[in-house]
């Protein structure tokens, strides 16, 4: 085995000389690869590094800064029958057909939807709409119906 070692120590001797020069060639050429190309290789790190800050700075930003909370009502449940107030109705002056248009509203109806039952135009139920927030002071269909079984205007 030792004459054999002897026989391919020159072999051998060669071979890594020759891997060691071959490594410090590659490692002369990657060297002066980024001695040429310096500049683009700061500039693309420099790149890499505004990209993510860009990309924090904007999941910062973009965050909701409002935070909803849902807030519970205790459901009143009447075990009477329904009454409805008449003297009320009367004392904001409000049509049979506008009373019609507010049931219809609290049942989840849209304005469109409302104008098919009824059998009357679209603009008809906007502007019965608008009469009906007007004489209840209020802005929204919401508001309207809250304020409608408030006074039991609706059941």
């Amino acid at each position: 085995m030792r004459l054999r070692l002897k026989l391919y120590q020159q072999t051998i001797l060669y071979g890594l000389s020759l891997a060691a020069l071959a490594l410090l060639l590659r490692w002369l050429e990657f060297r002066l690869l980024i001695l040429n190309h310096s500049f683009e290789i700061y500039a693309g790190i420099i790149a890499v590094i505004f990209t993510l800050l860009g990309i924090w700075l904007a999941l910062k930003l973009s965050r909701p800064k409002i935070e909803t909370k849902i807030i519970e009502r205790p459901l009143i449940v009447n075990s009477t029958a329904f009454i409805f107030n008449k003297t009320f109705a009367q004392q904001l002056g409000l049509s049979k057909r506008e009373i019609e248009v507010l049931q219809l509203m609290a049942k989840g109806l849209s304005n469109q939807e409302i104008a098919d039952q009824l059998f009357v135009s679209l603009n008809t139920i906007k502007t019965h709409s608008s009469r009906l927030f007007e004489k209840l002071e209020v802005k929204r269909r919401t508001q309207a119906i809250e304020m409608a079984k408030k006074h039991a205007l609706i059941p």
